[in-house]
């Protein structure tokens, strides 16, 4: 479900103590969740990635924001599932599903002869 070149997995309630007291897991979101979400094109969903991300610091995290954004503009899907807690407390998780074939051609052609390694970064 989070498998995006190395991001990270969401912790378990039992890992994560009192806040998680009543998680109830990750479900897909149905039409009226999915109306809450801004971002319906490649570009938008690049944009969320930004501010999402854009606080970050590390030159290898910052690799990895570009990588995400990289793999959404050439059609690597982005999958949304909506965590849910018994007390009503809702939120949108967003992660990237297997890179498109457009993707992983760019990034043989960026890698060209050899002579340069693209960077796929470190997520946060």
């Amino acid at each position: 479900m989070w498998e995006s070149r190395g991001a990270k997995l969401p912790v378990t309630a039992a890992e994560q103590g009192d806040e998680m007291r009543g998680y109830l897991g990750e479900f897909s979101p149905d039409e009226t969740e999915m109306l809450n979400i801004n971002a319906t094109t490649p570009a938008q969903w690049a944009l969320l990635w930004i501010e999402k991300y854009d606080g970050i610091d590390g030159e290898c995290h910052k690799q990895w924001v570009i990588d995400q954004i990289a793999q959404i503009l050439h059609g690597t899907p982005v999958i949304v599932t909506v965590a849910k807690w018994e007390n009503g407390h809702t939120e949108h998780r967003y992660c990237l599903g297997a890179p498109s074939a457009a993707y992983d051609a760019w990034v043989e052609n960026m890698n060209g002869d050899g002579e340069y390694d693209y960077d796929h970064g470190i997520a946060p």
